[in-house]
C-alpha cells in the first residue's frame, strides 16, 4: 500500500504554486520528484514573504514536500545536458513556462518525445497554450477575475477567495490528468502532453453558477455568506457567535424550522424556491430566535436534530481541532535547517492508514540545490 507511485520519477520544472503543487500531489503519492531551479534564487516562492522563519519562506515550505531540489541553467550547454538526461529517466515531466519558452529552451514536445517517446508532459499556463490570450501571464488573482470567480464571491464588491484557489485547482486538475495519461501509457507504451491552466481551473468549478448562465440565461449575483440558490443555507448571528447551517433538503426543512419557531408551511418559506424569493425575510427570522442563546447551544440543539451546522473556525482552531488531527491531515518532518516541523498534509487516506498520503515517512521540502550530487550521481551511474 506505500509508495503507490514509487515507480514514478517526475522533474518538476515549475515554481510558484500551480506546477509545485501538482508535482507535490505526485511526490505525496510516493512518486521521485525532482525539482530543477535556478542556480541564483530556485522558485520564485522561496522568495516570497514574510513570513520566513530562520530565512525558509512558509510559502514555499507549503508546496513542495517530497521533493529533492537540484540546480541547473536551462540557458547552458551544461543545463540542457542536465535535463536531456534527467527526461530521459524520467515518466512525468511537469513545466509552467509561458508558452513557447520551454521550445526555446530547445525542449520542444516534439524534442520531449525524441528523447522519451514515454514521457508524460504536463503543461500548466495561465490563460491556455493558444487562442488570442494564450500568451499571458498568469496570477491567481487576476484568474479568479477573469475567470469569474470574484464576481460571484463577497458580499457588496468582487472578492478574492482567500487561498490562491486558481493555482491550487490548476495543480489538483493537472495531477489528475497525469495520472490518467500514466495509465494510458501503461496500455500504449506512449506519452503524452496534458494541459490546463489556471483560467480554466476556474471555471471548472463553476458549477450551478455556470449552468445558471449557460442554460438558464441568468447571470449568477453574489450573495454573500448565503448559498445562491438554496435556503436557509449560510451564515447566522447568535447571542454570542456565528453559526453556519445548511438546510439542504425539504426533510431537513420541516425539522429546522420549528426548531426556530418557524411554520413550515408558512407560504413565503414552504418549498426552496419561495424561502430563496424570501431570504432576507427568512434570514432576519433566523437570527431573532437565535438571538437569545449563544452559538454552542444552537450548534448542540441543531446537532440533536440532525440539521448540518458548524463553527467558523480560525487556522488555530483547525490545527488544535480534534478531527484534523483523526485524519492525519499534519505531517512531521524533519528539515535540515528548521529541525522538527509540522506541514498540512496530503488530504487523501488509503485503506486503514492512521495518516495522509501513501508514503511511510515524508522528505522535508528541500534546501536549494540540496541533492545536487545524489542526483548527478544517479544518472551517471546508468
Amino acid at each position: 500500500m506505500q509508495n503507490l507511485l514509487s515507480d514514478v520519477v517526475v522533474v518538476d520544472l515549475t515554481r510558484a504554486l500551480a506546477g509545485p503543487h501538482a508535482a507535490m500531489m505526485l511526490g505525496d503519492l510516493g512518486a521521485r520528484v525532482i525539482k530543477v531551479e535556478t542556480p541564483s534564487d530556485g522558485d520564485d516562492s522561496r522568495g516570497w514573504g514574510p513570513p520566513f522563519v530562520e530565512g525558509e519562506s512558509t510559502y514555499f515550505l507549503s508546496a513542495n514536500r517530497n521533493k529533492e531540489s537540484v540546480t541547473a541553467d536551462l540557458k547552458s550547454d551544461d543545463g540542457r545536458d542536465f535535463l536531456t538526461k534527467l527526461v530521459g529517466r524520467a515518466d512525468v515531466l511537469i513545466e509552467n513556462f509561458r508558452p513557447g519558452v520551454l521550445d526555446r529552451l530547445g525542449f520542444s514536445v516534439e524534442r520531449l518525445h525524441e528523447l522519451n517517446p514515454g514521457l508524460v508532459i504536463l503543461s500548466i499556463t495561465g490563460f491556455g497554450h493558444d487562442g488570442p490570450d494564450g500568451g499571458r501571464a498568469g496570477y491567481d488573482q487576476i484568474a479568479q477575475g477573469e475567470g469569474g470567480l470574484m464576481s460571484v464571491t463577497g458580499a457588496v464588491e468582487p472578492t478574492k477567495v482567500g487561498v490562491p484557489i486558481a493555482d491550487l485547482l490548476a495543480g489538483m486538475y493537472g495531477a489528475y490528468g497525469a495520472l490518467a495519461a500514466l495509465h494510458e501509457r501503461s496500455i500504449t507504451g506512449k506519452g503524452r502532453v496534458v494541459r490546463t491552466s489556471l483560467l480554466a481551473s476556474v471555471i471548472g468549478v463553476h458549477a450551478f453558477h455556470g449552468t445558471k448562465w449557460t442554460v438558464a440565461g441568468e447571470l449568477p449575483e453574489r450573495v454573500g455568506n448565503h448559498h445562491a440558490q438554496i435556503a436557509p443555507y449560510g451564515m447566522y448571528s447568535t447571542a454570542d457567535d456565528i453559526v453556519q447551517v445548511a438546510v439542504g433538503s425539504q426533510g431537513q426543512w420541516r425539522t429546522f424550522a420549528p426548531i426556530v419557531g418557524l411554520d413550515p408551511d408558512d407560504e413565503r418559506f414552504a418549498v426552496n424556491a419561495e424561502r430563496v424569493a424570501h431570504r432576507n425575510e427568512l434570514t432576519a427570522a433566523i437570527e431573532a430566535a437565535f438571538a437569545h442563546e449563544s452559538a454552542d447551544v444552537w450548534l448542540e440543539r441543531l446537532a440533536e436534530k440532525g440539521i448540518p451546522a458548524g463553527k467558523v473556525r480560525d487556522f488555530q482552531q483547525v490545527y488544535e481541532w480534534e478531527q484534523t488531527l483523526s485524519q492525519g491531515l499534519l505531517v512531521d518532518v524533519d528539515h535540515p535547517t528548521l529541525g522538527r516541523i509540522q506541514l498540512p498534509g496530503p488530504p487523501l487516506r488509503f485503506d486503514d492508514q492512521p495518516y495522509a498520503g501513501a508514503r511511510e515517512s515524508n522528505l522535508p521540502p528541500p534546501q536549494l540545490g540540496e541533492h545536487n550530487e545524489s542526483v548527478r550521481a544517479w544518472l551517471d551511474s546508468q
